[in-house]
């Protein structure tokens, strides 16, 4: 994306919080751009879009502690804007001056501030705001200059702030849902204090991604790994937009997709929006190379090093390609892009492995300023259909690993019927979007004695999982009404051959995982 939209914004500063990228997301959709840092990356890294102002994440530290982060000099001196939330209230505090102890009572949950002297940060907010602690430390005097704006029960200083500097600090979590006037206290910080421009939308955030494209890719060839999911659908769309038929994606049939998804992907992309699609359907050359294996991990390593192989067969068959088009998303390249110093990498951020690398590409990665919610609303403003943008997380390997024991076409095929009966039923008791961020069937590999009419019967075994989560970091099983669970079962067992007996899953993550495999 060009630098113009991203300029202006909010650099957020993390110091290790759980709910970093929350803060992040929670600015943006105030509609100004907000990128992440590293507490300790470099004051050019930081600064390269020119923020306007600066936000201090919370972090799991006492400021007192050896090797705890400190908020960075070249911040404090920056005359710009400044929120701390929680340690970043502190870390500025300490930084400036002031005095940080622990707490006499530790607050985490659920607490009650009181604000009475007007000021820009709680305008227009209720005396008493319901708010979302988690601290252990907290502020016993504050820097000169600064002023008390809000107090709790253990928290003489749940907000102050340095009026003529514009640097304030709350010990509550504002992004989190749990604050119920968090969002406003924010917008009065954005727009209020920091006076930003929110200039950062779907629409604005298109315009800006086909020009870069342009400017990046000329007159030259680009390919893509289509799959059907949201994030390869939004960037092979904004690409195709950008410049037509210089594109050329690339669709695998693994045999592992759900009922009907081929055809869907198909339709969409190459009939009604007119793209160039190659398509591959190499079910059996998956299936013949995972004869016989069972074991996991094992089988996710065949799956991708086979579609490697599958995907530079294509693409070799290609002449003049310069360029490779992936769907990788901003959480994937925080943590290389977040400029640390001292962090470890988490994991490998192409979300095609090895393909950049083995076959020389340069990439194109229309998306990896924009989050999950940011990639839909995007593409719903560049009209794809709501079974494309909303379709759920479903996993490289595909129902090769919800397809537990041998994998075989006939067990597959099993597996199809029941996820596509689950998932139908969700969608008409309007639970499959929002209420579920993911649900899927699992084929197990053991079977059951039942009845069906006189006979007895000896089949297979579908679990049902169902689970809502916020960063799918950890996750809680949907308690889905009971005679949904009846309705899904009995249309299952009469209507998918092989199978006796539905069960669902009550695991939450962890001790589980979301995946049974």
């Amino acid at each position: 994306m060009t630098n113009d939209l991203r300029q202006g914004g909010v650099a957020v500063i993390d110091f290790g919080s759980q709910y970093t990228q929350l803060i992040a997301r929670r600015v943006r959709e105030q509609g100004v751009y907000a990128e992440v840092f590293a507490h300790d990356a470099d004051a050019d890294h930081i600064n390269q879009h020119q923020p306007a102002a600066y936000i201090l994440s919370g972090g799991p530290n006492s400021v007192y502690e050896n090797g705890a982060p400190q908020a960075a000099p070249h911040i404090l001196k920056s005359e710009k804007p400044i929120l701390g939330i929680c340690y970043g209230m502190q870390a500025l505090t300490y930084a400036l001056g002031g005095q940080v102890a622990p707490s006499q009572a530790r607050e985490y949950g659920p607490a009650t501030i009181t604000h009475t002297p007007a000021s820009p940060l709680l305008d227009n907010l209720d005396t008493n705001l319901q708010v979302w602690m988690s601290h252990g430390d907290r502020i016993e005097q504050p820097p000169a200059g600064f002023v008390p704006l809000a107090q709790s029960e253990n928290s003489p200083y749940a907000a102050i702030g340095d009026l003529e500097r514009n640097i304030y600090g709350v010990q509550f979590h504002p992004e989190v849902s749990h604050t119920p006037q968090g969002s406003a206290v924010l917008h009065n910080f954005l727009f209020k204090i920091a006076h930003l421009t929110a200039k950062w939308t779907p629409l604005a955030v298109i315009e800006n991604a086909i020009e870069a494209i342009r400017a990046q890719v000329g007159d030259e060839k680009v390919i893509l790994g289509l799959s059907g999911g949201v994030d390869s659908a939004v960037a092979g769309t904004l690409i195709h937009r950008a410049i037509g038929d210089q594109l050329t994606s690339i669709f695998v049939n693994t045999g592992f997709l759900r009922k009907n998804e081929p055809e869907s992907v198909l339709a969409v992309f190459r009939d009604e929006m007119g793209m160039n699609v190659i398509y591959n359907n190499a079910t059996e050359r998956f299936l013949d190379a995972l004869q016989g294996k069972t074991e996991p991990e094992q089988k996710r390593k065949i799956i991708g090093n086979e579609f490697i192989e599958v995907f530079k067969e294509e693409a070799n068959a290609l002449e003049g390609v310069r360029f490779l088009a992936q769907g990788t998303i901003y959480p994937d390249v925080i943590e290389s892009a977040s400029g640390s110093k001292t962090a470890h990498v988490i994991k490998s951020h192409h979300n095609v492995g090895g393909l950049p690398e083995q076959l020389g590409f340069e990439l194109v990665e229309p998306l990896r300023d924009l989050f999950k919610d940011e990639v839909r609303k995007v593409g719903t403003a560049l009209g794809l259909p709501d079974h494309i943008v909303w379709r759920q997380p479903f996993p490289g390997p595909g129902l090769a690993i919800r397809c537990l024991g041998d994998l075989t076409w006939d067990r597959l095929e099993t597996l199809r019927e029941a996820d596509a009966i689950f998932l139908e039923e969700l969608e008409k008791a309007g639970l499959l979007v929002g209420d579920t961020a993911q649900c899927f069937a699992v084929l197990l590999p053991v079977k059951a004695v039942g009845v069906m009419g006189d006979l007895r019967t000896y089949e297979e075994v579908i679990a049902l999982r169902a689970v809502q989560t916020q960063d799918f970091m950890t996750a809680d099983w949907v308690r889905l009404p009971y005679d949904l669970l009846a309705q899904v079962s009995s249309h299952i067992v009469n209507k998918v051959k092989g199978v006796n007996r539905v069960v669902y899953d009550v695991t939450s993550k962890p001790p589980g995982t979301i995946e049974w495999e």
